[in-house]
Protein backbone atom coordinates (compact mmCIF):
# COMPACT_ATOMS: atom_id res chain seq x y z
CA UNK A 1 0.00 0.00 0.00
CA UNK A 2 1.40 3.69 -1.01
CA UNK A 3 2.78 5.56 1.95
CA UNK A 4 1.35 8.68 2.25
CA UNK A 5 3.94 11.61 3.59
CA UNK A 6 3.03 15.57 4.78
CA UNK A 7 4.93 17.62 2.37
CA UNK A 8 4.85 21.66 2.08
CA UNK A 9 4.15 24.54 4.78
CA UNK A 10 0.62 23.40 5.41
CA UNK A 11 1.78 20.53 6.99
CA UNK A 12 4.64 21.95 8.79
CA UNK A 13 2.65 21.38 12.24
CA UNK A 14 -0.25 23.02 11.54
CA UNK A 15 -3.46 22.10 9.65
CA UNK A 16 -4.37 22.84 5.80
CA UNK A 17 -6.11 25.31 4.86
CA UNK A 18 -9.46 23.54 4.28
CA UNK A 19 -8.82 21.19 6.90
CA UNK A 20 -11.95 22.15 8.99
CA UNK A 21 -13.96 20.96 6.00
CA UNK A 22 -13.10 17.51 7.01
CA UNK A 23 -15.28 17.43 10.46
CA UNK A 24 -17.62 14.86 9.97
CA UNK A 25 -21.31 15.67 9.65
CA UNK A 26 -23.20 14.14 12.15
CA UNK A 27 -25.50 12.63 9.77
CA UNK A 28 -23.26 10.66 7.87
CA UNK A 29 -21.57 9.67 11.19
CA UNK A 30 -24.39 7.35 11.95
CA UNK A 31 -24.22 6.15 8.85
CA UNK A 32 -20.33 5.15 8.52
CA UNK A 33 -19.72 2.59 10.36
CA UNK A 34 -22.34 0.44 8.00
CA UNK A 35 -20.31 2.41 5.10
CA UNK A 36 -17.13 1.53 5.64
CA UNK A 37 -18.01 -2.40 6.14
CA UNK A 38 -19.91 -2.55 2.99
CA UNK A 39 -17.01 -0.93 1.21
CA UNK A 40 -14.36 -2.53 2.38
CA UNK A 41 -15.87 -5.73 1.38
CA UNK A 42 -16.42 -4.38 -2.18
CA UNK A 43 -12.40 -3.50 -1.73
CA UNK A 44 -11.19 -6.95 -0.89
CA UNK A 45 -12.59 -8.29 -4.32
CA UNK A 46 -10.27 -9.32 -7.24
CA UNK A 47 -10.44 -6.48 -10.07
CA UNK A 48 -12.52 -8.69 -12.59
CA UNK A 49 -15.17 -9.34 -9.15
CA UNK A 50 -14.53 -5.79 -8.02
CA UNK A 51 -16.19 -4.25 -11.46
CA UNK A 52 -18.50 -6.91 -11.83
CA UNK A 53 -19.68 -6.18 -8.11
CA UNK A 54 -19.98 -2.91 -9.09
CA UNK A 55 -22.20 -3.34 -11.97
CA UNK A 56 -24.68 -5.78 -10.37
CA UNK A 57 -24.74 -3.12 -7.27
CA UNK A 58 -27.98 -1.85 -6.82
CA UNK A 59 -28.79 1.69 -7.29
CA UNK A 60 -30.05 3.89 -4.15
CA UNK A 61 -33.28 6.11 -5.51
CA UNK A 62 -34.48 8.91 -3.00
CA UNK A 63 -38.05 9.01 -2.64
CA UNK A 64 -38.52 11.78 -4.75
CA UNK A 65 -36.74 10.12 -7.83
CA UNK A 66 -38.23 10.92 -11.77
CA UNK A 67 -39.68 7.74 -12.91
CA UNK A 68 -39.03 6.59 -16.46
CA UNK A 69 -41.87 6.65 -18.88
CA UNK A 70 -43.67 9.07 -17.02
CA UNK A 71 -41.11 11.96 -16.45
CA UNK A 72 -38.41 11.07 -18.55
CA UNK A 73 -37.69 8.69 -22.04
CA UNK A 74 -34.68 6.08 -22.03
CA UNK A 75 -33.06 5.13 -26.21
CA UNK A 76 -29.82 2.99 -25.67
CA UNK A 77 -27.62 2.98 -28.45
CA UNK A 78 -23.83 2.24 -29.77
CA UNK A 79 -21.61 4.62 -31.70
CA UNK A 80 -18.70 4.23 -33.24
CA UNK A 81 -15.69 6.72 -32.29
CA UNK A 82 -12.49 6.79 -34.08
CA UNK A 83 -11.01 3.85 -34.17
CA UNK A 84 -14.12 1.80 -35.07
CA UNK A 85 -15.26 0.41 -31.75
CA UNK A 86 -18.72 0.85 -30.39
CA UNK A 87 -19.34 2.83 -27.58
CA UNK A 88 -22.35 2.38 -25.61
CA UNK A 89 -24.68 5.86 -25.12
CA UNK A 90 -28.01 5.88 -22.77
CA UNK A 91 -30.31 8.93 -23.94
CA UNK A 92 -32.89 10.81 -21.26
CA UNK A 93 -34.84 12.64 -22.94
CA UNK A 94 -37.26 14.77 -20.62
CA UNK A 95 -40.90 13.99 -21.38
CA UNK A 96 -41.82 16.98 -23.05
CA UNK A 97 -38.92 17.39 -25.45
CA UNK A 98 -38.45 20.22 -27.59
CA UNK A 99 -36.12 21.19 -30.44
CA UNK A 100 -32.94 22.68 -29.17
CA UNK A 101 -32.87 21.14 -25.89
CA UNK A 102 -29.36 21.92 -23.61
CA UNK A 103 -27.40 18.80 -24.07
CA UNK A 104 -25.73 17.88 -20.94
CA UNK A 105 -23.30 14.71 -21.87
CA UNK A 106 -22.17 13.07 -19.30
CA UNK A 107 -19.58 10.64 -17.86
CA UNK A 108 -19.95 8.78 -15.53
CA UNK A 109 -17.08 8.33 -12.22
CA UNK A 110 -15.74 5.37 -10.98
CA UNK A 111 -11.69 5.98 -11.29
CA UNK A 112 -11.41 5.40 -15.05
CA UNK A 113 -11.89 1.63 -13.75
CA UNK A 114 -15.56 0.67 -12.76
CA UNK A 115 -18.97 1.87 -13.25
CA UNK A 116 -21.61 2.65 -16.07
CA UNK A 117 -24.72 4.63 -16.85
CA UNK A 118 -26.28 3.44 -14.00
CA UNK A 119 -23.39 4.52 -11.79
CA UNK A 120 -24.93 8.20 -11.71
CA UNK A 121 -28.52 7.48 -12.60
CA UNK A 122 -30.29 9.50 -10.04
CA UNK A 123 -28.65 13.03 -11.05
CA UNK A 124 -29.13 11.55 -14.86
CA UNK A 125 -32.74 10.96 -14.33
CA UNK A 126 -33.04 14.80 -12.24
CA UNK A 127 -31.10 16.29 -15.15
CA UNK A 128 -33.13 14.99 -17.78
CA UNK A 129 -36.41 15.42 -15.80
CA UNK A 130 -36.70 18.85 -13.55
CA UNK A 131 -33.60 20.63 -15.99
CA UNK A 132 -35.38 19.85 -19.16
CA UNK A 133 -32.13 18.93 -20.83
CA UNK A 134 -31.27 15.93 -23.18
CA UNK A 135 -28.50 13.97 -21.23
CA UNK A 136 -26.51 11.65 -22.93
CA UNK A 137 -24.56 9.29 -20.81
CA UNK A 138 -21.18 8.12 -22.41
CA UNK A 139 -20.30 4.04 -21.48
CA UNK A 140 -16.34 4.87 -22.35
CA UNK A 141 -13.67 2.25 -22.30
CA UNK A 142 -11.85 1.95 -19.02
CA UNK A 143 -8.76 1.29 -17.37
CA UNK A 144 -6.64 -1.15 -17.09
CA UNK A 145 -7.49 -2.15 -20.22
CA UNK A 146 -7.78 1.38 -21.92
CA UNK A 147 -5.63 3.62 -20.32
CA UNK A 148 -5.48 7.12 -20.91
CA UNK A 149 -6.52 8.77 -23.65
CA UNK A 150 -9.11 6.50 -24.31
CA UNK A 151 -12.09 7.51 -21.66
CA UNK A 152 -11.46 11.51 -22.33
CA UNK A 153 -11.42 10.25 -26.47
CA UNK A 154 -13.94 8.46 -26.51
CA UNK A 155 -16.42 11.27 -24.99
CA UNK A 156 -14.83 13.85 -27.05
CA UNK A 157 -15.79 11.54 -30.27
CA UNK A 158 -19.42 11.51 -28.40
CA UNK A 159 -19.12 15.11 -28.23
CA UNK A 160 -18.71 15.67 -32.07
CA UNK A 161 -21.08 12.66 -33.17
CA UNK A 162 -23.91 14.56 -30.73
CA UNK A 163 -23.06 17.96 -32.46
CA UNK A 164 -23.51 16.13 -35.60
CA UNK A 165 -26.77 14.52 -35.03
CA UNK A 166 -28.31 17.36 -33.31
CA UNK A 167 -31.48 17.12 -34.78
CA UNK A 168 -31.68 13.44 -34.18
CA UNK A 169 -31.11 14.05 -30.47
CA UNK A 170 -33.46 17.48 -30.72
CA UNK A 171 -30.76 19.43 -29.13
CA UNK A 172 -28.62 22.76 -29.92
CA UNK A 173 -25.36 22.16 -30.64
CA UNK A 174 -24.22 25.09 -29.26
CA UNK A 175 -25.92 24.91 -25.90
CA UNK A 176 -23.93 21.68 -24.79
CA UNK A 177 -22.74 21.02 -20.62
CA UNK A 178 -20.35 18.55 -20.24
CA UNK A 179 -20.76 17.04 -16.85
CA UNK A 180 -19.40 14.44 -14.78
CA UNK A 181 -18.43 13.11 -10.88
CA UNK A 182 -14.95 12.01 -9.77
CA UNK A 183 -13.17 10.57 -12.32
CA UNK A 184 -16.23 11.58 -14.92
CA UNK A 185 -15.43 14.98 -13.39
CA UNK A 186 -11.76 14.91 -14.91
CA UNK A 187 -13.08 13.87 -18.18
CA UNK A 188 -15.62 16.11 -18.29
CA UNK A 189 -12.86 18.88 -17.98
CA UNK A 190 -12.54 17.90 -22.32
CA UNK A 191 -13.86 22.00 -22.23
CA UNK A 192 -10.12 22.29 -22.46
CA UNK A 193 -9.73 20.43 -25.37
CA UNK A 194 -12.60 21.35 -27.07
CA UNK A 195 -11.39 25.22 -26.27
CA UNK A 196 -7.86 24.04 -27.48
CA UNK A 197 -9.35 22.35 -30.88
CA UNK A 198 -11.52 25.20 -31.61
CA UNK A 199 -14.94 22.63 -30.99
CA UNK A 200 -17.35 25.14 -30.50
CA UNK A 201 -21.24 24.70 -28.31
CA UNK A 202 -19.84 24.03 -24.69
CA UNK A 203 -21.63 26.83 -22.96
CA UNK A 204 -20.88 25.29 -19.49
CA UNK A 205 -19.08 22.32 -17.11
CA UNK A 206 -20.31 20.56 -14.10
CA UNK A 207 -17.71 19.10 -12.30
CA UNK A 208 -18.55 17.54 -9.45
CA UNK A 209 -16.14 16.10 -6.66
CA UNK A 210 -13.65 16.04 -9.36
CA UNK A 211 -10.04 14.56 -10.08
CA UNK A 212 -8.25 16.96 -11.53
CA UNK A 213 -4.25 16.47 -11.23
CA UNK A 214 -2.26 13.55 -10.07
CA UNK A 215 -1.41 13.76 -6.83
CA UNK A 216 2.38 13.49 -7.72
CA UNK A 217 2.33 16.27 -9.57
CA UNK A 218 -0.02 19.11 -7.81
CA UNK A 219 1.32 22.14 -8.34
CA UNK A 220 1.89 22.83 -4.61
CA UNK A 221 3.75 26.16 -4.91
CA UNK A 222 0.43 27.37 -6.54
CA UNK A 223 -2.24 26.03 -4.26
CA UNK A 224 -2.87 24.56 -0.72
CA UNK A 225 -2.90 20.88 -0.52
CA UNK A 226 -3.44 18.79 2.25
CA UNK A 227 -6.10 16.97 1.67
CA UNK A 228 -4.80 13.88 0.01
CA UNK A 229 -2.96 13.02 3.74
CA UNK A 230 -5.80 14.34 6.17
CA UNK A 231 -8.69 12.14 4.55
CA UNK A 232 -5.78 9.40 4.08
CA UNK A 233 -8.48 7.08 5.25
CA UNK A 234 -11.72 8.38 4.71
CA UNK A 235 -15.03 7.03 4.03
CA UNK A 236 -15.78 5.41 0.48
CA UNK A 237 -12.44 6.04 -1.27
CA UNK A 238 -8.96 6.70 0.67
CA UNK A 239 -5.85 8.17 -0.62
CA UNK A 240 -4.30 4.53 -1.57
CA UNK A 241 -6.88 3.34 -3.21
CA UNK A 242 -7.13 6.96 -5.12
CA UNK A 243 -3.49 6.09 -6.22
CA UNK A 244 -4.65 2.92 -7.87
CA UNK A 245 -6.44 4.28 -9.76
CA UNK A 246 -4.33 6.36 -11.26
CA UNK A 247 -2.12 3.63 -11.13
CA UNK A 248 -4.56 1.78 -13.63
CA UNK A 249 -5.15 4.85 -15.71
CA UNK A 250 -1.74 6.50 -15.85
CA UNK A 251 0.64 4.62 -14.51
CA UNK A 252 3.89 6.53 -14.94
CA UNK A 253 2.06 9.77 -13.93
CA UNK A 254 3.28 11.69 -17.11
CA UNK A 255 2.50 15.54 -16.82
CA UNK A 256 -0.56 14.89 -19.71
CA UNK A 257 -2.73 18.11 -19.05
CA UNK A 258 -5.90 15.97 -20.05
CA UNK A 259 -5.12 13.91 -17.29
CA UNK A 260 -3.87 16.25 -14.52
CA UNK A 261 -5.58 19.88 -16.19
CA UNK A 262 -4.87 21.45 -13.13
CA UNK A 263 -1.35 21.77 -15.07
CA UNK A 264 -2.56 23.82 -18.09
CA UNK A 265 -0.88 26.91 -18.63
CA UNK A 266 -4.35 28.83 -19.82
CA UNK A 267 -7.19 28.59 -18.26
CA UNK A 268 -8.87 31.40 -19.90
CA UNK A 269 -11.99 30.85 -22.44
CA UNK A 270 -13.26 28.18 -20.83
CA UNK A 271 -17.35 27.76 -20.07
CA UNK A 272 -18.82 28.57 -16.78
CA UNK A 273 -18.06 26.00 -14.38
CA UNK A 274 -20.23 24.16 -11.04
CA UNK A 275 -17.73 22.51 -9.11
CA UNK A 276 -18.91 20.64 -5.92
CA UNK A 277 -16.22 19.39 -3.55
CA UNK A 278 -16.70 17.54 -0.67
CA UNK A 279 -15.08 17.81 2.81
CA UNK A 280 -14.11 14.70 3.88
CA UNK A 281 -12.82 13.59 0.48
CA UNK A 282 -8.57 13.10 -0.71
CA UNK A 283 -9.74 14.71 -3.55
CA UNK A 284 -11.09 17.98 -1.95
CA UNK A 285 -7.98 20.86 -2.42
CA UNK A 286 -7.93 19.66 -6.26
CA UNK A 287 -11.34 20.59 -6.65
CA UNK A 288 -11.02 23.82 -4.96
CA UNK A 289 -7.59 24.39 -6.67
CA UNK A 290 -9.31 23.94 -10.06
CA UNK A 291 -12.27 26.41 -8.89
CA UNK A 292 -9.43 28.80 -8.08
CA UNK A 293 -7.33 28.81 -11.09
CA UNK A 294 -11.16 29.20 -13.57
CA UNK A 295 -11.92 32.05 -11.15
CA UNK A 296 -8.32 33.51 -11.72
CA UNK A 297 -9.08 33.24 -15.51
CA UNK A 298 -12.16 35.15 -15.12
CA UNK A 299 -14.38 32.15 -16.02
CA UNK A 300 -17.42 32.27 -13.89
CA UNK A 301 -17.55 29.24 -11.09
CA UNK A 302 -20.41 28.16 -8.90
CA UNK A 303 -19.03 26.68 -6.49
CA UNK A 304 -20.32 24.21 -3.36
CA UNK A 305 -18.21 22.49 -0.96
CA UNK A 306 -20.21 19.69 1.78
CA UNK A 307 -18.53 20.34 5.28
CA UNK A 308 -17.75 17.05 6.70
CA UNK A 309 -19.18 14.26 3.71
CA UNK A 310 -16.85 11.93 1.81
CA UNK A 311 -16.14 11.31 -1.84
CA UNK A 312 -19.54 9.99 -3.41
CA UNK A 313 -21.48 10.83 -0.07
CA UNK A 314 -24.37 11.34 -2.69
CA UNK A 315 -24.70 7.24 -2.82
CA UNK A 316 -26.34 7.64 0.34
CA UNK A 317 -29.82 9.18 -0.75
CA UNK A 318 -31.06 9.42 3.03
CA UNK A 319 -28.16 12.70 3.25
CA UNK A 320 -30.03 15.68 3.05
CA UNK A 321 -27.08 16.79 0.97
CA UNK A 322 -27.79 14.22 -1.22
CA UNK A 323 -30.74 15.85 -2.79
CA UNK A 324 -28.97 19.62 -2.25
CA UNK A 325 -26.12 18.02 -4.52
CA UNK A 326 -28.33 16.94 -7.01
CA UNK A 327 -30.73 20.34 -7.46
CA UNK A 328 -27.68 22.22 -7.61
CA UNK A 329 -26.62 20.56 -11.08
CA UNK A 330 -30.56 20.93 -12.08
CA UNK A 331 -30.17 24.61 -11.22
CA UNK A 332 -26.81 25.24 -12.81
CA UNK A 333 -28.42 23.20 -16.40
CA UNK A 334 -31.20 25.42 -15.96
CA UNK A 335 -29.47 28.97 -15.95
CA UNK A 336 -27.63 28.26 -18.61
CA UNK A 337 -30.38 26.91 -20.97
CA UNK A 338 -33.11 29.93 -20.06
CA UNK A 339 -35.62 27.32 -19.59
CA UNK A 340 -37.22 26.77 -16.45
CA UNK A 341 -37.55 23.75 -14.25
CA UNK A 342 -40.01 21.17 -15.21
CA UNK A 343 -42.71 21.16 -12.39
CA UNK A 344 -41.88 18.84 -9.70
Amino acid sequence: MVQLQPSGPEWQGSPPKHGHLSEIDPEFAQLKDEADKNFAILWSLPLDQFKAAWLSAPVPFPENAPQPGQDYQVLEQLVPVRDGTNVGLKVYRPSKCQSKTTLVLKAHGGGWVVGSHETEEVENRFLAAKGNAVVVSVDYRMAPEYKYPYAIDDCFDILQWCKSNAEALSIDPQRIIVAGGSAGGNIAILAQKARDEKVSGIVGQILNIPVTCHPKLFPSDRYPVGSYQQNKDASVIDAPKMLWFWDQYLPNAEPEVYASPLLAKDFSGLPPALIQVAGMDPLRDEGLAYAEALKAAGVPVTLHTFKGLPHGFYFFPQLKQSLEYWMNCVDFVQKLSGKPAAAS
